[in-house]
């Protein structure tokens, strides 16, 4: 027992399980063939919508991170290996009042067997995304699906090293090592922090955490990565080695490129990748 475990009401009237809002987990996992498949929580009979099928998860805690309250549910709820998950985003569904429920968007490389690890727990299976639908679906997971299902995506921000660094005025001219690894350190955060406020059409979640790949060139090339940021460096031009990144066009991959290039951004566009300018990212370094 935690001290989120009992009833709350929200502003809309409804009554829900979790003192401190709550917390699921979309876990999915795309085959070779393209076909994403989710786990999904069969719950048992005694409990609300007995018998139905939806998300692992629970209430949180007071102060509980919500992506650590969604995989300490799953965890507590099925045989599942959360420690295999990457986590890629989230989404509140905002019902007023302090109470809200967030789905934690998270892949896995493989399909493990999952079973039952709690009362709660009727069974557990891997159901293709299409076919969901077809399922007897718990009544809250079931009004929120069709924005879920669009959710099932990683993003890689990929930066203009170069670019970005010649938008402020940081030294960058003296130095042009040093200004890359500060940028690069400023970016680490990203990954463990997420980011919010993306521009149209790259993801439907409220925060995201991105992977973070900084292109560098020129007297930049020897900058090494650091945790969180992956650095690519250029054997020429920087704007050929990040189009070469986004035409690789991975599976569950959106790109967002960041770059106040004219030209990089058409190139970009034509792979697919969406762009967005440097003003954005620095923004969010502060």
């Amino acid at each position: 027992m935690g001290d989120g475990d009992g009833w709350a009401r929200c502003d809309l009237g409804h009554v829900h399980w979790g003192r401190y809002g709550a917390a699921g987990l979309l876990v999915f996992h795309r085959e070779p063939d393209g076909e994403p498949y989710v786990l999904l929580q069969q719950r048992a009979w005694w409990c609300n919508g007995g018998g139905t099928w939806g998300m692992f998860g629970g209430g949180r805690h007071s102060g509980e991170d919500p992506v650590m309250a969604a995989l300490r549910e799953t965890s507590e709820e099925c045989t599942l290996d959360v420690t295999g998950l990457r986590v890629h985003g989230f989404t509140v569904d905002d019902h007023g009042g302090g109470w809200g429920f967030t789905t934690v968007v998270a892949s896995m490389a493989s399909r493990p067997d999952v079973g039952p690890a709690s009362m709660e727990t009727r069974d557990a299976a891997w159901v293709s995304a299409a076919q969901v639908r077809g399922l007897r679906l718990f009544a809250p997971f079931k009004a929120t699906w069709p924005k879920l299902s669009t959710t099932m995506s990683r993003l890689v921000l990929v930066v203009d090293a170069a670019n970005v660094m010649g938008s402020r005025p940081d030294g960058w001219w003296r130095d042009r090592a040093g200004a890359a690894e500060r940028l690069r350190d400023q970016l680490a955060p990203l990954a463990g922090s997420g980011v919010t406020g993306l521009p149209e059409g790259v993801s439907p979640c409220d925060r995201t955490f991105p992977e973070v790949v900084l292109v560098v060139e020129g007297a930049a090339r020897h900058v090494p990565g650091a945790e969180g940021v992956r650095v690519v460096p250029a054997k020429g031009s920087g704007d050929d080695a990040i189009v070469d990144l986004v035409a690789e066009k991975e599976p569950d991959t959106t790109y967002l490129v960041v770059t106040a290039d004219r030209e990089l951004r058409a190139r970009s566009e034509a792979q697919g990748a969406k762009v967005t300018g440097p003003g954005w990212l620095l923004d969010r370094l502060g």
